[in-house]
């Protein structure tokens, strides 16, 4: 079936809950005004509607090609990466000294989900560029930022992120990849990085890979990693592209999901560029802090991923609404004359308003910490900055880990809605389920998100970051009461606000005493969190409805939406309490039995 960006719930989750007026009024953020952004998210569903969505179910069925090294994108693909980055999407929100527009990342935020819920395979490519592109922005000297982010920004070149190698997963304490130093200070990059996303591919003429490798005289560890851009074809000093480098594209693997995006193994060094032995690279920030580095490209990419699970769960939740409606089966249990549309039926409404209100308060949950990166990175207030930035960097492994787990379920529920129809690969549904199924694995599993959320985000500044959330939140239970048509809502986030205090006040307590035990329940607790933050947004999205009907407006969204808050409430926060009784009191069985029992 046809996507449609869900415009109508981004537009009211920007006005409504991630202050989208007050970033219009930070320094920078000018441009951002109501009619701009409501034409940029306007043109930005047509192009993704007409050329990018169609090839979803094309890509699926027709895979990139690999041949001597060399990879063909799936048809259509290089085209309408064309009429991408003509468009100006490739930079949306960079700076428009190197050529982008500048515009807020709240704003960039919807067209990146409405991308990634067009094609998810597509919408890696312009994922991983815009992480190379932050990483210089960030770490690049000013050469590196002039020789290279304009040409990622119109889309000429794209950008890759090559931490993973086949013996170092996800700890990169094991990478081998070594960097020799050269007289006229560039280096020579020998060794061998697999799961490269975009790693080669004929949509660009040029592909900066961002790689991490060890100096001959580095450190052991993660302490000994020093980052390097390697790219494809070397680039002379007007901008031309100059030999081709010493960067091999050994294979591309075969993937349970996202078939369209090209998964490269890559070799360094191998003497099959026209440089000789030796991929030349060049040092980006200091030496042996390029995982400091690479973490910035890290963060943005976890926040995007976090994105593509709302976006195949809103595609995977069209889908099934779309089929419940279409087809007709059983007759209703009350009676009827005849069968009935499944959409009647109470387990299939359950399904779906699982699906819809989980994505929406996904949706919610990333966009406000968009909002807050926007504050984080504009305000011109120091402490306001700070706060907004502890604030966002909490965030992350929260929208990373659980909008993906959520996409997992979601598409999930989508299959099971269709039936039999939905195992059956024609019908589309269970392509959603195999791409969302690698969203809660690659730039960080959900443990190792959850693992960041229990000892960077919360024991380390003694939960300080998370009280502050709760106290916000206690607002927000303050505005809900003596309004009894949301009563019962109010009732249901207070219990889910009061697992999660007592939740942060175990990990912050017991982090010392017992951190294996902490670490037990950190999936746990990153999901309790996530579950209690879309609850929060859900209320907030309940009292702006309420304000509006309030005030007479018959739009049929608000009444729609409310209904859909308390469905939420009502349905999923009551997985906050099991959450919390499993961290609190499933630690030790979870430790108890031995390894050698497994």
């Amino acid at each position: 079936m046809a996507y449609v960006a869900p415009l109508r719930d981004i537009r009211f989750v920007l006005n409504e809950l991630a202050g989208l007026d007050k970033v219009h009024q930070l320094p920078g953020g000018e441009e951002a005004g109501q009619e701009v952004v409501d034409a940029i998210l306007d043109e930005n569903a047509r192009l993704l509607q007409d050329a990018i969505a169609p090839l979803n179910r094309d890509g699926d069925l027709q895979p990139p090609t690999w041949r001597d090294g060399a990879v063909t994108a799936s048809p259509g693909f290089a085209q309408a990466f064309r009429s991408f980055v003509e468009g100006g999407w490739q930079g949306l929100q960079h700076p428009v000294d190197f050529g982008g527009q500048g515009l807020p990342k709240v704003v960039a935020t919807p067209c990146m989900e409405n991308l990634n819920a067009a094609c998810l395979s597509f919408a890696l490519c312009p994922l991983l560029t815009d992480g190379a592109i932050e990483v210089l922005l960030t770490a690049g000297t000013e050469e590196q930022k002039r020789r290279f982010i304009p040409s990622m920004i119109d889309g000429s070149w794209t950008g890759t992120m090559n931490l993973t190698e086949p013996q170092a997963g996800s700890d990169l304490s094991l990478v081998r990849t070594r960097a020799v130093a050269q007289p006229d200070g560039s280096y020579r990059l020998h060794g061998q990085k697999i799961f490269i996303t975009y790693g080669e591919h004929d949509m660009a003429r040029n592909i900066v890979h961002m790689v991490l490798a060890r100096l001959e005289d580095a450190p052991e560890g993660v302490k000994g990693l020093s980052l390097f851009i390697v790219p494809k074809f070397l680039v002379n000093d007007d901008g031309s592209l100059g030999k081709r480098n010493d960067v091999w594209c050994a294979s591309i693997e075969h993937k349970l999901g996202i078939k369209a995006s090209p998964t490269a193994v890559l070799l360094y060094g191998e003497d099959k560029g026209e440089v000789g032995p030796g991929a030349i690279g060049y040092l980006v920030g200091e030496p042996n802090r390029g995982l400091e580095t690479m973490f910035i490209m890290m963060n943005a990419a976890r926040f995007a991923v976090g994105l593509q699970g709302i976006a195949v769960a809103e595609r995977a939740s069209q889908h099934a609404v779309a089929y419940a409606k279409d087809r007709v089966q059983s007759r209703a249990v009350e009676g009827s004359a005849g069968p009935v549309a499944i959409v009647h039926h109470p387990d299939v409404r359950r399904m779906l308003l699982t699906m819809r209100t989980l994505t929406e308060a996904a949706r919610a949950v990333a966009y406000v910490a968009a909002g807050a990166h926007d504050f984080a990175h504009r305000h011109p207030d120091a402490q306001v900055r700070a706060r907004n930035q502890a604030f966002y960097e909490y965030m992350v492994p929260i929208v990373k880990g659980f909008s993906t787990e959520m996409a997992v379920e979601v598409a999930s529920l989508g299959i099971q809605v269709h039936g039999g129809m939905g195992f059956i690969e024609e019908t589309g549904a269970a392509q959603y389920y195999r791409d969302a199924r690698i969203l809660s694995i690659y730039e960080g599993t959900t443990a190792i998100q959850a693992n960041d959320l229990v000892g960077r985000k919360t024991a380390r500044d003694g939960g300080a970051v998370a009280a502050a959330i709760i106290g916000h939140m206690r607002e927000t239970l303050a505005e809900l009461d003596g309004d009894q048509e949301l009563s019962a809502l109010r009732g249901q986030l207070a219990d889910a606000i009061q697992a999660y205090e007592e939740v942060v006040r175990f990990v912050v307590e017991r982090y010392r005493d017992d951190v294996r035990e902490v670490y037990a329940g950190s999936v746990p607790y990153l999901m309790l969190a996530g579950l209690t933050h879309g609850g929060w947004q859900m209320a907030r999205a309940a009292l702006a409805c309420r304000r509006r009907i309030g005030k007479g407006d018959v739009d049929s969204f608000y009444p729609a939406k409310l209904a859909g808050a308390r469905f939420y409430c009502a349905h999923l926060l009551p997985r906050v309490e099991a959450l919390r009784r499993e961290i609190l009191q499933g630690g030790a069985s979870t430790l108890a039995m031995p390894v050698d029992a497994f």
